[in-house]
């Protein structure tokens, strides 16, 4: 077990996010240098750190944590959007702490965050369930999420439903393009055998290309924005992007 598990499993849930912060704050120092750059911190540094479930090399931001998935969605919120410019409602599903921090208090954000544990949210719902009425929100951001959902037809016609009639929705999640259909099975509940056929233990499938066929039949129009292969190869080797990821952008059908 890695000494971060250990520090994980001792320190109380609601304390874990201002340690994180505290660590990066102590570590990034040490890494500062110009090769690359973190938009979600805006730091620079020598390097990315390895990081990641499955331990990868030059993934992970030395200060906030951030990996190449966060960079991206953060660089199309700021580049494609006036999500830090105009008056939204936003409703952010399982906030990631790079995202959550810069947005929590903006004065042109009514911000909601909800996740079922995370010590960050706001609110504590499920996302099969938003106790929110329809079109309440202009911006969804749930990223990574879909993924760890047993009824995920159910959570992505909640997520439509509280969208507003001109809103827009922003849900990565895990996509094998190789994989036409998507593998789950509803009877595997072992963490260990999930974790063996989906990837994770707390994962409960694996997606292919009918992602975005779901997310059609729960009322959504699907947009891949290919946002990364725009940019020029120094820019992603600065931001540490993959190019060939794409995000998903989705509004009312």
């Amino acid at each position: 077990m890695s000494l971060r598990s250990v520090v994980a499993r001792a320190v109380p849930a609601r304390l874990r996010p201002w340690l994180r912060r505290q660590a990066g704050r102590l570590r990034a120092p040490f890494h500062r240098g110009s090769a690359v750059t973190c938009p979600c911190c805006g730091g620079s540094f020598r390097a990315f750190l390895a990081g990641g479930v499955r331990r990868r090399e030059g993934v992970r931001c030395p200060r906030c944590d951030s990996l190449e998935r966060h960079r991206l969605v953060w660089l199309y919120l700021l580049r494609r959007t006036d999500l830090l410019s105009a008056p939204h409602r936003v409703l952010h599903v399982a906030p990631e702490p790079q995202f959550h921090e810069r947005l929590a208090d903006r004065a042109n954000l009514d911000y909601v965050s909800a996740d079922l544990a995370s010590p960050l949210a706001r609110e504590r719902f499920d996302v099969v369930d938003i106790p929110y009425p329809d079109g309440s929100f202009d911006v969804v951001i749930c990223n990574h999420v879909l993924e760890h959902v047993p009824d995920d037809a159910r959570a992505m016609r909640e997520l439509r439903r509280v969208l507003a009639p001109d809103g827009w929705a922003v849900l990565q999640t895990p996509v094998h393009s190789d994989r036409e259909k998507t593998l789950e099975d509803p009877a595997v509940s072992d963490a260990s055998e999930r974790e063996r056929l989906f990837g994770q233990p707390d994962h409960v499938r694996i997606y292919g290309r009918d992602f975005f066929e779901r997310l059609e039949a729960a009322g959504f129009r699907v947009t891949r924005d290919r946002f990364a292969r725009e940019l020029s190869v120094e820019e992603r080797t600065r931001y540490g992007l993959r190019k060939g990821e794409a995000v998903t952008v989705c509004t009312p059908g």
